[in-house]
């Protein structure tokens, strides 16, 4: 049987707005964040070396100008020619008409508006609390999204052997993606993480089942928990 490997890769490190959670800010990589990309590039071909897959020759992105570049800094330090193919799909958790506002700005609209309650402290790193703003996900919404992706592009990928095929996103939906797979229960979701360019492989059997064949999580401290919003 022909193997299906998901290679997950989150974006490097970007110029991101302080106390602002929303994971839809438009700023590029920085200066590590670049340096990140390349070593995702090495890291990728050892992992398909080692395991011997085939690189599939599109590279699925996150339209998110960190996921986009993240994506062309891998293809462009990798043995053979790649397509990139962005997806709005793939992106972090949305705030809807909260996006880009900061933690402070959040919490004061919400407090002002009659008609909503006041958030729980953990509201951030809540997998299923959504805010009641027009257009927002909670990181489960977020989850689904990348998940039904994920399978969509890899049921429709053709080739003669074991192919591994990569997708750049963002880690917080990648892990809550990885629960709807199958691939975490919702306490590893909260207690891993995804290091920068650092690649997770799951592969989909037969049955429609994932599980994680190469690659490894982070251990997340109790800080990083408390603040889940990338």
């Amino acid at each position: 049987m022909r193997r299906r490997i998901a290679a997950l890769v989150r974006h490097g490190d970007y110029l991101q707005l302080p106390g602002t959670p929303s994971a839809h800010q438009p700023f590029p990589l920085t200066d590590k964040g670049r340096t990140q990309a390349i070593d995702a590039a090495r890291s990728l071909t050892d992992m398909a070396a080692k395991e011997e897959w085939a690189i599939h020759p599109v590279i699925h992105c996150s339209s998110l100008l960190r996921g986009y570049q993240t994506a062309s800094l891998i293809a462009e330090n990798m043995n053979d020619a790649f397509v990139l193919k962005s997806h709005d799909a793939l992106a972090e958790r949305g705030l809807g008409s909260a996006a880009n506002l900061t933690i402070d700005d959040i919490e004061s609209i919400l407090a002002s508006d009659p008609r909503f309650d006041t958030p729980p402290p953990d509201w951030k790193s809540d997998s299923h609390y959504r805010l009641p703003l027009q257009g927002a996900e909670s990181l489960m919404d977020a989850g689904t999204r990348v998940a039904e992706r994920i399978v969509e592009v890899v049921s429709e990928v053709e080739a003669e052997g074991d192919a591994m095929i990569i997708f750049v996103g963002h880690g917080a939906a990648f892990r809550h993606a990885a629960h709807h797979l199958g691939v975490l229960v919702l306490d590893d979701v909260a207690n891993l993480g995804m290091y920068h360019g650092v690649p997770v492989a799951i592969e989909a059997s037969g049955d429609g089942t994932w599980t994680r064949v190469a690659g490894e999580w982070k251990v997340r401290g109790k800080a990083e928990r408390a603040v889940d919003w990338e």
